[in-house]
């Protein structure tokens, strides 16, 4: 049976995550309020930040500041693209 959590970014009762996400606190407390449809929202964020910024997730200053613009994107109400983003098409 599907977990439901008040999404806090959708401000809807939806289908949680199956497990955390991510290490630590951020991660707890992206499974205990985060649906499964905002979380995809944010994977596809930040596959964008990875590629524009050329990060790589094994770099420690890099997952910073993943986490940070994660929980502003998720909590923070949004997070801005990269300088000079141009969307494809």
């Amino acid at each position: 049976m599907a977990r439901t959590v008040h999404c806090v970014v959708d401000g809807i009762d939806t289908e949680g995550l199956d497990f955390a996400p991510w290490p630590g606190e951020a991660g707890k407390r992206v499974f205990a309020g985060v649906g499964k449809p905002a979380w995809q929202r944010w994977l596809t964020h930040q596959t964008m930040l990875i590629n524009e910024n050329r990060l790589s997730p094994l770099n420690p200053q890099h997952r910073a500041f993943l986490e940070g613009e994660m929980l502003k994107f998720l909590f923070g109400g949004g997070a801005d693209k990269p300088a000079g983003y141009v969307p494809e098409g």
